[in-house]
């Protein structure tokens, strides 16, 4: 028996509770992020892939696996398949009557999502944070923040891999009085910040807190505040990358470029 993945734990999760909206909302965030095997019916070529195409009574559904030995246990024959995130796969097949046929047969995880979910999925991860600018007085140890939402933030950045060095959550109070949350990165890499603020972003959506509960920062590591951050923040360490030599293009790597579907 193969280890259970994060999409199976999730599964099970949003299976044991029906009726829980953050279970479910926390299997479909780890979908979204999850990489997941599709399978094609020829060798993808260049930015161009054709999905096998299952009809069933639900209707039509792609084929996709979390780890590449269930889609061979699945298939028992060689295919040819591509790796791609949840959330390309939803962007995808959004609109197009297409669903996902998930592990089927192959992992306690297998399900069939139909398309309407995955379009409300493509939707929701195009919600975006906005920008504003406040004048922060106080950082202060944060409170009163939901366990579930500081799961989301642990898992969310555990994908953020080599995108900064860290990041803290501290209360906040402005001069005006007010008071809130900010999850303060630092050491971000140039031109990762709207990655990071859409992470963010969508940890606070699939933990099912209201948006605007939490803001978000930037600071170099030798800026005063980072260090200010430390002392009272509550930190989370964003993986680094392993070194590697890229040599193939993956179809989907580029977010700008996703696969066309033939």
């Amino acid at each position: 028996m193969t280890e259970a993945t994060a999409l199976d734990a999730a599964h099970a999760a949003m299976e044991a509770n029906p009726q829980d909206d953050a279970a479910r909302l926390r299997f479909f965030e780890r979908l979204a992020d999850s990489e997941l095997f599709l399978m094609l019916t020829e060798e993808a070529k260049d930015e161009n892939i054709s999905p096998e195409l299952f009809d069933v009574a639900d209707g039509r559904f792609v084929l996709v696996f979390d780890r590449e030995d269930r889609l061979a246990r699945f298939a028992e024959r060689p295919v040819p398949y591509v790796a791609l995130s949840g959330r390309v796969l939803s962007s995808m097949l959004s609109g197009q009557g297409i669903g996902l046929g998930l592990n089927l047969e192959v992992a306690p995880s297998s399900m069939l999502i139909p398309s309407e979910a995955l379009g409300w999925l493509a939707e929701t991860l195009q919600h975006g944070p906005e920008e504003v600018q406040q004048r922060l007085e106080e950082f202060l140890a944060p409170a009163g923040l939901p366990d579930n939402l500081l799961t989301a933030l642990d898992a969310k950045l555990a994908t953020a891999v080599g995108l900064a060095d860290a990041a803290y959550l501290v209360g906040t109070k402005t001069k005006g009085g007010g008071s809130g949350h900010l999850l303060g990165f630092v050491g971000a890499v140039e031109g990762a910040e709207a990655a990071l603020a859409k992470a963010a972003s969508e940890a606070l959506t699939f933990s099912g807190i209201e948006a605007g509960a939490m803001d978000v920062g930037f600071f170099p590591p030798n800026d005063p505040v980072a260090a200010s951050l430390a002392r009272v923040g509550l930190r989370f360490d964003l993986p680094q990358p392993e070194v590697r030599v890229a040599t193939q293009t993956i179809p989907g790597s580029d977010p700008e470029k996703p696969p066309i579907l033939k």
